[in-house]
C-alpha cells in the first residue's frame, strides 16, 4: 500500500472554536461535486451547496473563503484516492496508476469538477496556484514513490540531487497526467488496455534517459 499522503492543504483550520467535524466536511465536499454536475460552475453558489449538505452557509464560510477554494478542495480529495501499490516493476506500477487515474476521470463528478476548475483558472491566477498546490503537488507523491522503487530495483538511475529529482518528477507527472487527461477529456476517447500498454511502452523506452541528470536551462 502507498504510504500516508502528506498533510493536505484542505479547508482552513486556523480559526478557533468548536473542533472540525470530518463528516460535515465530507458532506459539503460531496454536495459541491453534485452541484457542479447539476448546475455547472457559473450557477453554483455556496447557498446551494449549503442546502444540499444540510448545513448553514456560515458553516461553509468558516471553512472556505469562497467558491474557488471550496471547489478545488472538492476535487483534491478525489485525487487523494490514488495509490501506488508495489506491483513489482516500473512498467506495472505505471500501468496501475494510469488505470486508476482513468477510472477516476470516468466518474461524472470528477470529470465535471476538474474541467470546471481548469476552465475557470485560465483567467484566475490565484485559482491556478491553488490547483497546483492542492492537486498537482499532492499527487507528485506517487511519482516520488514510484521513482524510489524503480531506483531500488535498478530500473532507473539515481537522481543527481534534490533539484534534479524535483525536475524529473515534474516531467514524469506532466507526461502521464497530461496524456490521460488529453485522451479522455479533450479527445473523448477511452483509455483501454491497448492504449495503456502503448503508453507504458513509450514511457518505458524513454524514461531512463529522461530522468538521468537533466541539464539546466539552455
Amino acid at each position: 500500500m502507498a504510504p500516508h499522503s502528506p498533510a493536505r492543504s484542505g479547508p482552513r483550520t486556523g480559526r478557533t472554536g468548536r473542533p472540525r467535524n470530518a463528516a460535515t466536511d465530507a458532506a459539503i465536499l460531496d454536495a459541491t461535486r453534485a452541484a457542479l454536475v447539476d448546475l455547472g460552475w457559473s450557477k453554483l453558489t455556496l447557498s446551494d451547496v449549503a442546502t444540499r449538505a444540510g448545513v448553514a452557509k456560515t458553516t461553509l464560510y468558516r471553512r472556505w473563503a469562497g467558491k474557488n477554494e471550496l471547489v478545488v478542495d472538492a476535487v483534491a480529495v478525489l485525487f487523494d484516492e490514488l495509490e501506488l501499490p508495489d506491483r513489482g516493476s516500473l512498467a506495472a506500477d505505471i500501468e496501475g496508476v494510469v488505470r486508476q487515474f482513468a477510472a477516476l476521470l470516468e466518474r461524472p463528478e470528477t470529470k465535471t469538477a476538474l474541467m470546471a476548475v481548469i476552465a475557470e483558472s485560465t483567467r484566475d491566477e490565484p485559482l491556478r496556484a491553488r490547483i497546483r498546490d492542492s492537486i498537482v503537488a499532492r499527487q507528485k507523491r506517487l511519482v516520488v514513490l514510484g521513482r524510489a522503487r524503480a531506483e531500488a530495483r535498478g530500473e532507473l538511475p539515481p537522481a543527481a540531487g534534490a533539484e534534479d529529482a524535483a525536475r524529473s518528477a515534474d516531467l514524469i507527472f506532466d507526461v502521464v497526467a497530461g496524456a490521460v487527461v488529453h485522451r479522455m477529456l479533450v479527445s473523448g476517447q477511452d483509455v483501454d488496455g491497448a492504449w495503456v500498454r502503448g503508453l507504458v511502452a513509450l514511457l518505458g523506452g524513454g524514461l531512463a534517459a529522461a530522468v538521468a541528470p537533466l541539464a539546466g536551462p539552455a
